[in-house]
């Protein structure tokens, strides 16, 4: 089945009846962080890419449909897409763009291909000041003209990108890809001081290597390309979502059970199934394989938490961990460093019971809490799936609207839930 570019305007709202635990094996999908800037490097050849394991989401029906936009053949389904992009323009659609925050990785491939790029400030998640100035200097240092206005950027390399060394001030995912993209074929040695090290970024550099581009030194803090003048296709499979299973380890955790998560890399997760153990949930991790278990009836305990980039605690997995806490024992303190705006699902936790108190980046919970269940709103993807974990060790029914924000970054959610047990359905939005 084609994915679809989601609509808001035709939302739909999840029903969730908590109390059941979870049993079961479910398998993850491909990243959706990876697949995105994946998808914006088919834009560096002119020659067939065929991409496997692609996510059924919404994020990338938008980015499939922007390729189209500027001239690319797209076609596939079922995970598999065929893309040519033979003649591309710089020119990104305003409409698709401002649905995704990762639109902005097009801004790296469009310089270094169409040697220009017009893109809309792209819009996505509200979780806080994601700033872009790092991208922007960095641009700037291989040789590109970039000028800001307060809805777009408009980007130019009229002599080309050269190589050179670039330092960025705090590791961001999407300033180190959209450096790697744009000096794949720059002229000359490229130098990422202080690159982010995620899983996604080391599969952009996998998926760019086998294009032909010369990159090494990705999963460490420094990144040298050398650059190549053209690249080929080729055949790459996307890295399975470690975001996903560290969703679906949280509501196992929450919900109580048994279930294995299979495609599920643990090496991604280290930090995250560590936090897990020491609140007393059971974890077995093989290759490719994470399995929790916890009995309903066995407390949780309270463990503190601070968020950062990786190998840190993942930033996207812990409005899922702050949900799980509020069924632990005890006093948590959970800090986050990396955006300032990343409790928004906090007011609707609050309304089912849970007792926390949030002051600037830190949030404090008593627990454990006993939950119920009432209608809340999705305010963005990660806060979504925090809300389903919640919705999930609750008593009685939860109503979730706005979850269209779900589809952005979870493939068949409702699906993977109900074949484990859960009670979980989509139902036509109230509003």
């Amino acid at each position: 089945m084609l994915p679809t570019v989601s609509d808001p305007a035709s939302d739909l709202r999840l029903r969730v009846t908590g109390g059941r635990t979870l049993r079961g094996r479910v398998s993850m999908s491909g990243s959706k962080n990876a697949s995105l800037p994946v998808l914006a490097a088919t834009l560096l050849t002119n020659c067939p890419m065929r991409l496997t394991n692609v996510p059924e989401i919404s994020d990338t029906a938008v980015m499939t449909e922007i390729i189209r936009a500027m001239g690319g053949e797209a076609a596939g389904g079922e995970g598999v897409w065929e893309i040519r992009a033979i003649e591309v323009t710089g020119d990104v659609p305003l409409e698709l763009a401002r649905r995704m925050r990762a639109s902005i990785v097009l801004l790296g491939a469009l310089l270094a291909r169409a040697g220009e790029a017009h893109l809309p400030r792209p819009g996505g998640d509200e979780i806080g000041t994601r700033r872009v100035e790092q991208h922007l200097r960095g641009l700037r240092a291989l040789g590109a003209e970039i000028e800001e206005t307060d809805d777009a950027f408009h980007a130019y390399a009229p002599q080309g990108l050269r190589g050179t060394r670039v330092l960025l001030d705090l590791p961001t995912v999407t300033g180190t890809e959209n450096l790697m993209l744009a000096s794949a074929t720059a002229m000359g040695r490229t130098e990422i001081i202080n690159a982010a090290r995620e899983p996604h970024v080391q599969d952009l550099a996998l998926c760019l290597n086998q294009m032909g581009a010369r990159i090494r030194g990705a999963g460490s803090d420094e990144i040298v390309i050398d650059g190549v003048s053209e690249l080929d296709g080729c055949q790459h499979e996307v890295i399975s979502d470690y975001l996903e299973a560290g969703t679906y380890a949280m509501a196992a955790a929450a919900a109580g059970g048994d279930v294995t998560l299979e495609r599920s890399r643990p090496q991604d997760l280290v930090h995250a199934l560590l936090k897990l153990e020491q609140a007393g949930v059971e974890v077995e991790t093989g290759r490719d394989l994470i399995r929790i278990r916890r009995d309903p009836d066995r407390p949780l305990r309270g463990v503190d938490l601070n968020t950062w980039v990786h190998p840190g605690f993942p930033t996207d997995l812990q409005p899922q961990y702050l949900s799980l806490m509020t069924q632990a024992d005890g006093t948590t303190l959970i800090s986050e460093y990396l955006y300032d705006n990343r409790f928004q699902q906090v007011p609707d936790l609050v309304r089912m019971g849970a007792d926390i108190r949030v002051a600037g980046r830190d949030a404090v919970l008593r627990g454990p809490a006993r939950l119920r269940g009432t209608t809340v709103q999705s305010p963005d993807i990660r806060a979504g799936a925090a809300l389903v974990v919640a919705a999930l060790a609750a008593e009685g029914t939860t109503q979730i609207e706005r979850a269209w924000h779900l589809d952005r970054g979870y493939e068949d959610m409702v699906g993977k839930l109900r074949s484990l047990g859960a009670a979980v359905e989509r139902a036509p939005s109230a509003s």
